[in-house]
């Protein structure tokens, strides 16, 4: 991607590893992450610092990605998929003050290879889901999912597993 692409499509790229092939389209705020070889990152998405996205992944439209979420190889993220880092999430101190980075740790979450989670999905940090397991659009996913397990609700359950 040449810095005029870049430029006119509005796409913010700080301190991010690219891997070969990887389309990013526009709009798309990425910064201090990695993204691996043949990866898709659709309009509107946001991933930050710390933040792995494997080999032939795709992440659809108005996901956000944050800090501590690793995605393995051949991941599918629907549209606006949101991933949290912080079980207890405050903006200031006891005190009043604002909180800053040292005042909280990240929590990680991890998403195994050829997992799916559906549109408008939101994931809880802490996480494993479980590699080829699906998650159903509109989940709310607050415990691991075993791998090759469909899960969906609110929140997530168990539907069944694949063979």
């Amino acid at each position: 991607m040449t810095e005029e692409y870049l430029r006119e499509n509005f796409i913010r790229l700080n301190n991010v590893k690219l891997g070969a092939d990887v389309k990013i389209f526009a709009f798309v705020n990425a910064y201090g992450c990695e993204i691996g070889d043949g990866s898709k990152v659709g309009t509107f998405v946001e991933i930050q610092k710390n933040a792995f996205i494997g080999k032939n992944c795709k992440i659809s439209s108005h996901s956000f990605i944050c800090e501590g979420v690793t995605i393995e190889d051949n991941v599918f993220i629907g549209h606006g998929v949101m991933f949290t880092n912080d079980l207890f999430p405050r903006a200031t101190n006891e005190d009043g003050s604002q909180q800053t980075e040292t005042d909280w740790e990240v929590v990680p979450t991890i998403v195994k290879k050829g997992a799916s989670i559906g549109s408008n999905a939101t994931i809880i940090a802490g996480v494993t889901i479980g590699e080829g397991a699906i998650i159903g659009a509109g989940a709310v996913v607050t415990k691991d999912v075993p791998p090759k397990t469909i899960v969906a609700g609110v929140p997530a359950k168990e539907l069944r597993t694949l063979e």
